[in-house]
This record gives C-alpha cells, sequence and structure tokens, in this order.
C-alpha cells in the first residue's frame, strides 16, 4: 500500500509539472518569432502605404474602399485634396495595419486576402483579387513588411 502511495504521489507531481512544461515549451518559439520579425513604421510608410493609393488596371485604389468600409483592414482617410497621407494619418495607418498584419505568419490576411487564389490567397476580396501572383512587386511589399523587412 505505502509503495503505491509513493507512485500515485509521483504520477500526480509529473502530472502537475507537465502543462506548465508545456506552456513554456510552446511560448516560446512565438516570443521568438515575435522578437525576429517585427512591423517596422518606416517600411510601411515608404513600400507599403503607397501601394494602397496606386490604381491597378481593373482595380480601383485600396484606399477607396478600405477608408470607408468596415473591413478588417481599415484606412484613414485622406486629407482633402492630399495624393497622400500626413504624419499623423501614417502612424495611425500603421496601428490600424496590425490588425491584418501578423509579423512572420505567411497567413497573414495583408498577405493572403489580396492575392489571387490561384496564386495562394484567400477565395474572395471584394475588391477584387489585386495580385494575380506572388511575384508582383506591390504583393512583394506587403510579403517583406509582415516578415520583418526594415526600411533602408
Amino acid at each position: 500500500m505505502k509503495r503505491a502511495s509513493s507512485y500515485m504521489v509521483a504520477a500526480a507531481c509529473l502530472l502537475l509539472a507537465a502543462p506548465g512544461f508545456l506552456t513554456q515549451a510552446q511560448s516560446a518559439p512565438a516570443a521568438s518569432s515575435a522578437v525576429s520579425a517585427s512591423l517596422d513604421y518606416q517600411f510601411f510608410k515608404t513600400r507599403v502605404e503607397p501601394v494602397f493609393l496606386t490604381k491597378r488596371a481593373g482595380h480601383t485604389r485600396c484606399v477607396v474602399c478600405h477608408t470607408a468600409n468596415n473591413a478588417p483592414l481599415h484606412l484613414v482617410p485622406l486629407s482633402p485634396g492630399s495624393t497622400s497621407w500626413n504624419e499623423q494619418q501614417s502612424r495611425q495607418n500603421f496601428t490600424l495595419i496590425q490588425r491584418v498584419a501578423i509579423p512572420g505568419s505567411m497567413d497573414s490576411p495583408l498577405v493572403k486576402h489580396p492575392l489571387a487564389e490561384e496564386a495562394g490567397g484567400d477565395p474572395h476580396h471584394g475588391g477584387g483579387q489585386q495580385f494575380a501572383s506572388q511575384q508582383d512587386p506591390a504583393w512583394q511589399a506587403f510579403k517583406a513588411f509582415v516578415m520583418g523587412e526594415k526600411a533602408k
């Protein structure tokens, strides 16, 4: 009887210790990828924001819909008469983009949603599939941003 209860105590200790161990093991890679891939404001401002303002054949500019809709990607409206955002608006856009730009993740909605389904994107984007291929330079800017590239 004494021997059985010792085994039960040992087993209980192992079971109690296991969840803490698993939690630490699972959170360690996430922490290291978050550190290795972070979103760079200057890269966003110089390489990503211009994509939202660019007219592509067969599509409207991203800024037209994404300043007026309730989609997860919402952008600050341009000031009347402006063709780009001012510093304060760019900072606001950078905060807003973090809803759809998951650092280090190719499953980030910013990367997948506007990409053609045949190229690995989502099946539906209300503004059409803006990028037919992963070779599109504008899509490459989104990917580089999400993967943590820094402005040069």
